[in-house]
């Protein structure tokens, strides 16, 4: 007797195996049909198939040390810790905002997971599993328990290495064999066991070639991209009249003296001295609270509990467009304990790091006009319709009012968030009507070319990473 899956069943999900296919795991996540072909790609490569390990001199990965903040130091002598999210895909790392070790720590016999030139870089634990790096720094370094470092033999190319996982048929490898569990993983000897080509030097360096020149066409998109969406906080400045003051950290001007009368609730020196005020010199300036509604409270149809509404986690919130990717859903009865809002709202995150990185967007296209999210969000929501919603989002999107709400940060380190004074009190130039929709249009249109250039990097590199794929597994695919 042979059982069958019904033809309107999601094979990824419910599929039937025979024992004698099954190897290495037991769980359906390994096993799933997705990754059949993957054995079946792999046998059309005319090069041997070895693995990392038979083809490294050591694999290792970090741990996070048990000192917690202790361990870190804020000196310049202290030791660069890499995390999964700090190297991208061109293999850059920004040193200027990386945690630093303390020496001790990092020399310590605990924690000898000390990076070297042209280490291969794999993140095996969370949502980056899969990100593939090279470490190509003299600079001394040492990295988490979210990272697997391989120092390979001389056989293997470290750039060929990150090439080929980063193909999709490489992708697909890595995901296989992660634990789709609470946090997924993957351990060091399942990374020493990762399927690799083995062909000649100069074939692998022909290949890095051709992603590498994917990556550089990809890269010089990003950078034109991200000149546009530099140049919307000084158009905002130019347009309403507010001329910065120039920044002075002489002795001098680090100290001085406030008034006890302009003293407003807190007491923080940097609060007075770096807070920066957009001041317009031709509209008038008020402030928000007397503009918009800061957390007010929103009122969902409490007679129907199962009417559908939107979802909004922190994560569906593109910080760089500053807008929504994904609008999830729930129902009403589900959204208690939640941030509730509506249909015009503008979410702006309040918790570090998030609100230094702009998570910010306005709610649209809720479902039935109503939506619920993170807590971590303060809402604004227009008083009338003097005021358009996307203006004051296009000026609490502005870096320079990012930094300075960083002064108004309170609670414990790693948890600390924006005191809503900080939007009560915030100044606003305040044009006409057709002066703010011109600047809500012009920024909008700047987006939209920005994200124009990066689709297109994106497509430059996906079509050089098919092009890799062909070197590697040859036109019989």
């Amino acid at each position: 007797m042979s059982y069958q899956v019904s033809q309107h069943t999601d094979k990824d999900k419910i599929f039937i195996i025979k024992r004698s296919k099954i190897e290495g795991r037991l769980d359906p996540h390994y096993n799933q049909p997705a990754f059949s072909e993957l054995w079946h790609l792999l046998s059309f490569i005319s090069a041997e198939l070895t693995t990392l390990k038979k083809n490294s001199i050591c694999i290792f990965s970090g741990i996070t040390p048990k000192s917690g903040g202790d361990a870190y130091t804020l000196e310049d002598k202290g030791i660069p810790f890499v995390r999964s999210g700090d190297f991208s895909e061109n293999n850059e790392i920004d040193f200027t905002n990386l945690l630093l070790l303390r020496e001790d720590v990092h020399n310590g016999i605990m924690y000898n997971s000390r990076l070297k030139t042209n280490d291969l870089l794999i993140a095996i634990v969370g949502a980056t599993i899969g990100k593939v790096g090279v470490y190509q720094y003299n600079i001394e370094a040492n990295i988490n328990q979210a990272i697997c470092a391989v120092r390979l033999k001389e056989t293997l190319d470290p750039y060929y290495v990150q090439a080929f996982f980063q193909t999709n048929i490489g992708q697909k490898i890595i995901e296989r064999i992660k634990r789709p569990v609470a946090r997924a993983n993957i351990n060091l000897a399942e990374v020493g066991n990762l399927p690799i080509p083995l062909f000649s030097l100069e074939k692998q360096r022909k290949i890095v070639e051709r992603m590498n020149m994917g990556r550089l066409y990809k890269k010089e998109k990003d950078i034109e991209a991200q000149q546009l969406l530099d140049s919307i906080d000084d158009y905002l400045l130019k347009e309403l009249g507010i001329t910065m003051p120039c920044i002075n950290n002489h002795l001098d001007n680090r100290m001085f003296i406030v008034q006890k009368k302009e003293l407003n609730g807190r007491y923080t020196p940097s609060l007075y001295k770096d807070n920066v005020r957009l001041h317009s010199v031709i509209y008038d300036n008020v402030t928000l609270s007397h503009l918009a509604y800061i957390n007010p409270n929103t009122r969902l149809p409490c007679k129907n509990k199962v009417m559908q509404i939107s979802y909004v986690p922190m994560e569906s919130v593109n910080e760089i467009y500053a807008e929504i990717n994904d609008n999830k859903n729930c129902i009403v009865e589900e959204s208690k304990g939640l941030t509730r809002f509506q249909e015009g709202d503008l979410l702006w995150a309040k918790i570090t790091p998030c609100m230094e990185n702009g998570k910010s967007a306005i709610a649209k296209n809720l479902i039935n006009g109503y939506g619920c999210g993170s807590t971590e969000f303060h809402v604004i929501r227009p008083k009338n319709d003097k005021l358009l919603v996307g203006y004051i989002h296009s000026l609490l999107h502005m870096k320079l009012v990012r930094q300075t709400a960083k002064l108004y940060f309170g609670g414990s380190a790693g948890q600390q968030r924006v005191a809503v004074d900080f939007l009560e009190n915030f100044n606003v130039p305040f044009p006409p009507m057709v002066k703010q929709q011109e600047i809500v249009d012009h920024i909008n249109d700047i987006r939209t070319r920005a994200k124009a250039l990066q689709t297109e990097g994106k497509v430059i590199l996906e079509d050089a990473k098919r092009k890799v794929e062909q070197m590697i597994i040859g036109e019989s695919k």
